[in-house]
């Protein structure tokens, strides 16, 4: 319903008077949930962006490219889009394993934008983040959960990549810091839906808190899995990756004690998010999926992809590099600024209420766990 694309072949003619951006988003997979909306606000991006003139005098112009593809197959295809001159930029909500198989093919070439939360570490040249770490997102909730729900034990279950993996490494640390310990780990192939055997381990853990690290449709069916097995009643749950189109997907029946950590959340009552959502509702209507953190990332990229190359005045990646430092931009986020590659921002904590979330604070980044 919302897709305005030109016909396939059109995306291979460069074209001087445009500045074409690769959007790698999902469409297919465990994300294929949020890929919609993923779309969506990076469309709303480019439109506001070409209404205020493009960039570098140009259009600003997205071409499509299915994120939930195997990474090889996307690598391939993006790059054979930068050798043909048909795009000058890279962004998008995709997988650690698929940036992992595209970063080092166009990161030196064309610049590249990463909108996803991902495990850190992140440092090749040309490649620029948008989105959530554990240090700043995953660690202070943990250390307020350990601190005002009395959490000590944690149960790991994530998707087997490299994403969950690392972030549960870093967990480990965490818990040490408050006193608590990770007393198990799951990770289960992407496309799971078979969740009785992990469910079974977490009961016999003893757990009071499971780190979800799932993906997508991955994450609402272990949702009602857990609430079908009673587990909700007995310990809560905190996800990285758990927005709205995932919380409704999964039902309220099937939310009781989940938590989330983002950068964005569609029910802050700030005026940035109030304004995004009033863009949002005029531009698609009341049919268009839900506002959620992962959608909104792409919103992000396209701005930090133009912000960036107009702070260069050039397409050449080195000087974009070399100019980052002094980037900023205002967004749905608020007024953020570029240190490291990476986007400094706001984290929240969240509480599922029903289809929706309770923002509960801003999580204090800088605190020590007593």
């Amino acid at each position: 319903m919302f897709r305005h694309d030109p016909p396939l072949g059109e995306w291979f003619t460069a074209d001087a008077s445009v500045l074409g951006v690769a959007l790698v988003f999902p469409l297919q997979g465990p994300a294929g949930i949020f890929g919609p909306t993923c779309e969506l606000c990076a469309r709303l991006a480019a439109e506001r962006i070409n209404g205020a003139g493009g960039v570098l005098g140009r259009e600003l112009r997205l071409i499509p490219v299915d994120g939930g593809a195997p990474p090889r197959q996307i690598a391939d295809h993006v790059e054979a889009l930068v050798d043909l001159g048909v795009v000058q930029g890279v962004t998008g909500w995709h997988i650690s394993s698929v940036r992992q198989a595209l970063a080092p093919r166009i990161a030196h070439r064309v610049p590249y934008v990463y909108t996803a939360l991902y495990e850190g570490g992140e440092n090749t040249a040309g490649v620029f983040l948008t989105s959530e770490t554990p240090r700043d997102q995953l660690r202070p909730a943990m250390t307020l959960l350990a601190r005002e729900r009395r959490v000590r034990r944690w149960f790991v279950v994530g998707n087997d990549y490299v994403w969950p993996r690392r972030t549960a490494r870093a967990a480990r640390s965490y818990a040490r810091e408050t006193g608590g310990t990770v007393a198990g780990e799951v990770y289960l192939p992407l496309g799971t839906h078979d969740f009785e055997p992990t469910l079974r381990r977490v009961e016999r853990s003893d757990t009071d808190a499971v780190l979800m690290l799932l993906v997508g449709s991955d994450a609402v069916r272990f949702n009602r899995a857990f609430a079908e097995y009673g587990l909700d009643a007995r310990c809560l749950r905190l996800s990285t990756l758990m927005d709205e189109n995932m919380l409704m997907a999964s039902g309220p029946s099937a939310t009781t004690d989940l938590y989330s950590t983002a950068g964005f959340f569609a029910s802050l009552a700030n005026q940035n998010t109030l304004d995004f959502h009033g863009q949002y509702s005029r531009r698609y209507g009341i049919e268009a999926p839900a506002l959620g953190s992962l959608g909104e990332s792409c919103y992000e990229g396209v701005l930090l992809l133009a912000a960036l190359l107009k702070r260069a005045g050039t397409l050449d990646v080195g000087a974009i590099g070399a100019a980052a430092g002094t980037v900023s931009y205002e967004g749905p986020r608020g007024l953020l600024r570029l240190r490291g590659g990476h986007v400094r921002q706001r984290i929240y904590l969240a509480r599922a209420d029903g289809c929706d979330f309770d923002v509960l604070t801003e999580l204090d980044l800088h605190s020590s766990p007593s």
